[in-house]
């Protein structure tokens, strides 16, 4: 097995290979004056199964563009296997046509990913769980609900507790954790009047008297969080707090869920945190290497990856 890593998120990828106990492979990845990317990989690959790790996050096109041509150079070096080990699969919002004369760009993504070389990808709480349907590959579409659940265990008393979905598209995964905690679950009802604005309209079930946690896949520009705090808080809930996988947290989102009435807001390290991050008070890094590196394992073994949800 090897172990390729791009430039979305060294920590988290020399935490995967040292949860792995083994090294990254020697590999060069650069720009040239005008931008345009260059890779070469120092170590033999031929004949051996590679894991690229990358995360297609900001800037989504250079990482996107460094996965592709770091597959295109394993293919072209005779690996045997390439899967791409994506813990934040970018475009994964446009999985369908929301207006006339609209792409679909998540499967363009899927093409691309594919026609690079790759022969398998994993992944991390997709955002919309059929673009599975958009490769024509193996995808595991790994959940970060066990380790979610079992930080919330740790830090919250769960007798007092009652987990949210910030909208109506998010109650599969948010009764997920409802389920494994043994808590109720209540529903945030928005209403979007434009792109990129939520606007909270009431709260579906009993949010009187217990802390609350809201459950999502991703948090770009922290709105909907916000607001949804503000309507429970509102309802009567104690506090409010949040578990999201993926923590975006684009245009002064970090200030404004500082500033903003949430107790914790707790992502995973699927997405190199920044500096606004680190210096928000409320927001903390649950870590999630060992899950992907767990994954890792079992797919290079040919063994069981479903049990990792259990």
């Amino acid at each position: 097995m090897i172990l390729l890593a791009g430039n979305s998120n060294p920590v988290f990828s020399d935490a995967v290979a040292k949860y792995l106990d083994l090294p990254l492979a020697a590999c060069e990845v650069k720009k040239f004056a005008d931008k345009e990317i260059f890779v070469e990989i120092h170590d033999n690959v031929r004949g051996e199964d590679v894991f690229i790790i990358q995360s297609t996050s900001f800037p989504a096109n250079d990482n996107l563009m460094e996965l592709l041509i770091l597959s295109d150079a394993v293919r072209r070096s005779s690996g045997r296997r390439i899967t791409a080990v994506m813990p934040y699969f970018g475009y994964a919002r446009q999985d369908r046509k929301s207006a006339p004369r609209t792409p679909i760009s998540a499967k363009l993504v899927a093409n691309l990913i594919v026609e690079s070389g790759v022969d398998r990808v994993l992944t991390l709480d997709l955002h919309a769980g059929q673009i599975q349907g958009f490769f024509d590959i193996p995808v595991d579409n790994l959940f970060a609900a066990p380790v979610s659940v079992k930080d919330i265990k740790k830090n919250y008393q769960i007798g007092n507790l009652t987990i949210v979905s910030p909208d109506a598209g998010g109650v599969v995964r948010a009764r997920n954790v409802a389920s494994r905690l043994g808590a109720p679950l209540a529903i945030v009802d928005k209403r979007r009047p434009r792109a990129g604005v939520a606007e909270v309209m009431n709260i579906i079930g009993d949010v009187t008297g217990p802390s609350c946690i809201l459950i999502d896949d991703l948090v770009d520009s922290g709105g909907t969080l916000v607001n949804a705090a503000d309507a429970l808080l509102q309802a009567g809930a104690m506090e409010v707090s949040a578990y999201i996988t993926h923590g975006v947290l684009s245009s002064g989102a970090p200030q404004r869920i500082a500033n903003s009435r949430l107790k914790e807001l707790v992502i995973t390290d699927s997405i190199a945190e920044t500096h606004e991050v680190r210096d928000a008070k409320n927001i903390r890094i649950m870590p999630i290497s060992d899950h992907i590196g767990e994954a890792i394992a079992r797919t290079a073994a040919e063994q069981s990856v479903s049990s990792l949800f259990d």
